[in-house]
């Protein structure tokens, strides 16, 4: 039976069972597969490689794997130059915009109150998601491997943490966002863009002790739901700055998260104001 050894390296490990993490490991077949195809039967999604060296030379996914190969699987390189070799992944998208799956509401309102372009939907089907991603040009982000196994998704990545707060650390960590982030710019329901609006505009929405104390708001020219710095400003500014400040959130999340879903309070899903229905749209 032909039998070609596999190394996975760093974070790619997370997919891999214990006995196969961090070590290099046989593998027998008798099918003629791709590396891609063989890579993502370990549980490894295309969307996390970056670099596949074949005996010491670099490939693409189209490669078939042959007899007595021995195969090592790299991850996004952050800090080394990888230029000649055969890098896999798709050139990095100019602007930084996401899809995120059904799991992720929290985290999508935390990334819309960074000020990035967030489409969630609590209903959306896989197939959705993967062609929204692709045509839309946006990251997929999900804890659904089988998602980003999908041949369509071309720029995806999966969420390590359980919790909201960790999953926006990692995100921000992850993709550098501290150096675009415009905090409170986007509505945390509709995902636009919020504009300046006067006193007069939002004071029939304000509560009276609102309109007594504050002259500065922000309107959602979409859903018309109006902001406010209300009492629970500074919190939500303190959540901000963590996340902001997330360089090694590896080292937090390598022993994993686990828990309920938290439910998300009010102080917690606005900077201020009234509520609305609807939700940003795919």
């Amino acid at each position: 039976m032909p039998v070609a050894h596999f190394r996975f390296y760093a974070e790619l490990n997370d997919f891999l069972p214990p006995e196969r993490r961090f070590t290099e490991f046989a593998y027998g077949f008798l099918d003629v597969a791709t590396v891609k195809d063989r890579i993502e039967s370990f549980g490894v999604p295309h969307t996390e490689v970056d670099l596949i060296l074949v005996n010491g030379q670099s490939v693409d996914f189209a490669y078939r794997v042959q007899d007595r190969d021995r195969i090592s699987v790299y991850p996004v390189f952050e800090a080394f130059d990888i230029a000649g070799l055969t890098r896999l992944r798709p050139e990095p998208l100019r602007d930084l915009r996401f899809v995120l799956d059904v799991h992720l509401g929290r985290l999508a309102g935390y990334l819309r109150m960074l000020g990035f372009d967030t489409l969630y939907r609590n209903r959306c089907t896989d197939e959705r998601l993967a062609e929204v991603s692709r045509h839309e040009h946006r990251i997929l982000l999900t804890r659904d491997v089988g998602l980003l196994k999908r041949g369509s998704v071309t720029h995806g990545y999966y969420l390590r943490a359980t919790q909201p707060r960790e999953q926006l650390a990692e995100v921000v960590g992850r993709f550098d966002l501290g150096r675009l982030a415009k905090p409170f710019s986007r509505c945390l329901r509709c995902n636009t863009l919020l504009a300046q609006a006067g006193k007069d505009q939002v004071r029939h929405q304000l509560p009276v002790q609102v309109a007594l104390l504050h002259d500065e708001f922000l309107r959602c020219p979409d859903c018309g739901r109006a902001y406010w710095k209300g009492g629970h400003f500074r919190r939500m500014r303190q959540l901000i700055d963590a996340s902001m400040q997330a360089r090694e959130y590896r080292d937090r999340l390598l022993g994993g998260s686990t828990g309920a879903p938290q439910k998300t309070s009010a102080s917690e899903s606005a900077i201020g104001g009234i509520g609305c229905q609807g939700e940003a749209k795919l």
